[in-house]
């Protein structure tokens, strides 16, 4: 992996670069169940704000991660569900899993204790590197949804804060 990789904050100034990376995701068929990117707004509206990094190499957004909440109840606040996205030309170099293990300690920072993933069973890769930083599989929902005509399993996966618990 190059070791040049900073990984930073980002906001509303990155995201005409972090939707395209989000639209490449869309693309590949088995990254998410959206079918377009939303506009900024609706996108801010649905993720935590504290816990959005981004993957820089040089001047370029090559990747990034956030969280959402998994519910509005009170009781859920220390719960979330990550997303990640690597654009295509920087994939298999361990980017995402930088990204990850530093979502990993940014939402232990903030108090998150268990932080949890649906992968497309097909997303071997993505699953792998989840599993890699410490997140267990519990099961899978079957048929859960269906995208251009085909149903898809996901994979769930959590991770519970060593810190926290």
């Amino acid at each position: 992996m190059n070791t040049n990789i900073q990984i930073k904050p980002f906001s509303k100034i990155d995201w005409p670069i972090i939707s395209a990376i989000y639209q490449e995701g869309i693309h590949t068929g088995i990254a998410t169940f959206e079918t377009k990117v939303p506009i900024w707004d609706t996108w801010d509206a649905s993720h935590i704000k504290s816990c959005r990094l981004k993957a820089v190499s040089g001047d370029k957004i090559i990747g990034w991660a956030a969280l959402s909440p998994t519910s509005k109840r009170e009781v859920y606040k220390g719960v979330a569900e990550v997303s990640i996205y690597i654009t295509s030309k920087f994939q298999n170099l361990g980017i995402g899993k930088l990204l990850l293990s530093r979502l990993i300690s940014a939402s232990e920072a903030r108090g998150f204790w268990t932080l949890q993933a649906g992968i497309f069973s097909e997303n071997k890769a993505s699953i792998a590197v989840h599993k890699s930083l410490g997140f267990r599989e519990i099961g899978y929902r079957e048929k859960v949804g269906k995208l251009n005509d085909i149903w898809y399993d996901n994979t769930i996966l959590e991770r519970r804060s060593k810190i926290i618990l």
